[in-house]
């Protein structure tokens, strides 16, 4: 087909040129001294055209002539440049491989190609990230003296500049070398690092993790769960992994309380979500009974305690252990709230127990003995409180001048580990 189609192309010119130059009643006469020569028009045409072209041709190939060593010296440059971002890529992909010496090498040679192409040699980001990925190769290899030398030369290339690149390449800098320093467990130089980039940045997840990371190694549960709420709020954390972090930081807080002033302190200072957090405010109710101030406790319980019908069960088994502590000292006011706890799950272990245990404290030993026989029997409560609840039968059976009784359980009580 394409044979056809040419052979009709050919056939088509050739009916063009015959119409145009088939006439041929013109003469053209060049005079030259004393010869005469006579054209006809469409050769001397013919001859023109063909004399134009062998002189653009030669002019053309004159200039690539003249032109060779700039256009040699433009190859190498561009071959010098691709070599460079060849050896950026191969530093980075080394890297991820985990094989920093490799990456470290590649790096370098990445800067030594940047240094040697003119087109290169102005680009701020290609060297601040071949000096990142260097330092990164160099801090996995523990070569802390070289790894600091690439981040101060990336430093003093962005620090200070206008424009976008150099404050990404800043920041980017700064979250490295925060990262590094929490590695080394150098939680206050993370910070100071932390400290210098901008609010915006501050703001961002990574900032976030590792301001979190810091705060935890120092040992500052408020300044870190004040830093966990707002990974939350950023979904930097799954729901249940952000509850649970949240609920870690805010007990850990509450255990480093040593006087009631600090406990109440750091109390105020939970958001209130925290404070309805069943686990929380038990560990704080007992923190403050192990102080001396249970009533302080049993204050702190009272709202959770109203709500207890519509917790779920773990929550309702920490809240009445939590009570069980608190429980010397309770007033009247708290018996409608356990009978009506009872009255709503009155089968759950924990909750019998805390009910025994503030009616015996109360002295209605009617309401407490059979809830103490029952607590003394739950396995699956903890050993200090079937201990107590035995210890509490035991006061009863002395309080009935019955003294073999009360010794059976004593040694109950003593029997168990």
């Amino acid at each position: 087909m394409r044979s056809v189609i040419w052979l009709v192309l050919l056939f088509t010119a050739a009916v063009v040129a015959a119409t145009a130059l088939g006439r041929n009643d013109a003469l053209v006469s060049v005079f030259y001294g004393e010869w005469r020569v006579d054209l006809s028009l469409n050769l001397f045409l013919l001859a023109l055209l063909a004399g134009i072209f062998i002189v653009f041709t030669g002019m053309q190939a004159m200039q690539s002539l003249l032109s060779l060593p700039t256009r040699a010296r433009e190859w190498r440059e561009q071959k010098r440049e691709r070599g460079a971002g060849e050896a950026l890529r191969e530093a980075l992909a080394e890297l991820f491989a985990a094989r920093y010496a490799r990456a470290q090498r590649a790096a370098q040679r990445a800067l030594d190609l940047q240094a040697s192409c003119e087109a290169l040699r102005g680009d701020m980001q290609f060297t601040v990230l071949a000096q990142m990925i260097a330092a990164s190769g160099l801090h996995r290899l523990q070569d802390r003296r070289a790894r600091d030398e690439r981040v101060q030369a990336a430093l003093a290339l962005v620090r200070g500049k206008p424009g976008i690149g150099a404050g990404t390449a800043f920041d980017g800098l700064q979250l490295l070398g925060a990262e590094w320093a929490l590695e080394e467990r150098d939680a206050e130089r993370g910070l100071a690092l932390l400290a210098e980039l901008p609010p915006g940045v501050a703001r961002r997840t990574q900032a976030l993790r590792l301001k979190l990371q810091a705060a935890r190694m120092q040992r500052r549960p408020l300044d870190a769960l004040q830093t966990a709420r707002l990974l939350a709020k950023h979904q930097g954390f799954s729901a249940p992994a952000a509850q649970s972090l949240l609920r870690s930081l805010a007990v850990e807080a509450i255990d480093q309380a040593y006087d009631i002033d600090q406990l109440r302190g750091v109390w105020a200072q939970l958001d209130a979500q925290d404070r309805r957090d069943a686990f929380v405010v038990s560990r704080a109710a007992r923190r403050a009974n192990a102080l001396g101030h249970g009533a302080q406790g049993r204050l702190w319980l009272e709202p959770a305690w109203d709500a207890i019908a519509a917790a779920g069960p773990d929550d309702r088994g920490e809240l009445a252990l939590a009570l069980i502590d608190c429980a010397p000292g309770i007033g009247n006011d708290w018996l409608p709230r356990i009978e009506a706890a009872l009255s709503a799950h009155g089968h759950e272990p924990a909750l019998v127990a805390a009910a025994a245990m503030a009616f015996a404290d109360r002295q209605l030993w009617g309401k407490a003995r059979r809830m103490l026989e029952q607590t003394a029997s739950a396995a699956g409560l903890p050993a200090p409180v079937r201990r107590q609840a035995l210890r509490c039968l035991a006061a009863i059976a002395r309080e009935e001048s019955r003294e073999d009784l009360a010794a059976t359980y004593d040694q109950r009580a003593a029997a168990i580990d």
